[in-house]
């Protein structure tokens, strides 16, 4: 599959079957993100694959109420946890030095990137999930002070073709020459 394929039809994927997702797969996935960008390449990120179906069951327990993801996370073949150790991505010496705090979630959504996209294209589905207590799943899988829960990712075999994704805003309304408002294309 060519990375533009990939880009274009890769989707959240809520429905898998019970075929499981072998060490080896997942191995192949975190080899790719491994080669991630990050800043200064501090490599902040951490990952904590959930195989134990109890485990699945409390990290589920801390999403929201009423998230769509609920029901495949519970039947997902593991359930990925990203994690950043803070204080390093966007840091000297421990200290912020960017505008924006929490460097370390960009660093972790280009590697979030790569993990979906190598799924896909092993014929694997992901959907990032968000909407959820942090601090909650944080506990459940006994994170160390100094890390964060960004997001937990079920993956499994899709039980479904995917769909057309919904539209995209046109790029002559989101690229701008030089000064914003001023229409590159």
């Amino acid at each position: 599959m060519e990375l533009q394929e990939a880009i274009q039809k890769r989707r959240s994927v809520r429905k898998f079957t019970d075929s499981f997702v072998t060490d080896e797969e997942l191995k192949k996935i975190f080899e790719a993100v491994r080669c991630s960008p990050s800043w200064a390449n501090t490599q902040a990120w951490e990952f904590v694959v959930v195989r134990d179906r109890e485990v699945i069951q409390q990290v589920v327990a801390t999403y929201s109420e009423k998230n769509p993801a609920t029901k495949c996370s519970l039947v997902a073949s593991a359930l990925i946890v990203v994690c950043g150790k803070t204080g390093v991505s966007g840091c000297y010496g421990g200290v912020e030095v960017t505008k924006h705090a929490n460097w370390y979630m960009f660093d972790l959504g280009i590697a979030t990137q790569t993990l979906c996209l190598t799924a896909h294209e092993m014929g694997l589905g992901t959907v990032v999930v968000g909407l959820m207590d942090h601090d909650a799943c944080k506990k459940v899988i006994s994170l160390p002070q100094g890390y964060e829960v960004a997001a937990v990712i079920p993956i499994g075999r899709p039980a479904v073709e995917p769909k057309d994704g919904p539209p995209r805003r046109p790029v002559s309304e989101m690229v701008h020459l030089d000064m914003f408002g001023r229409k590159m294309f």
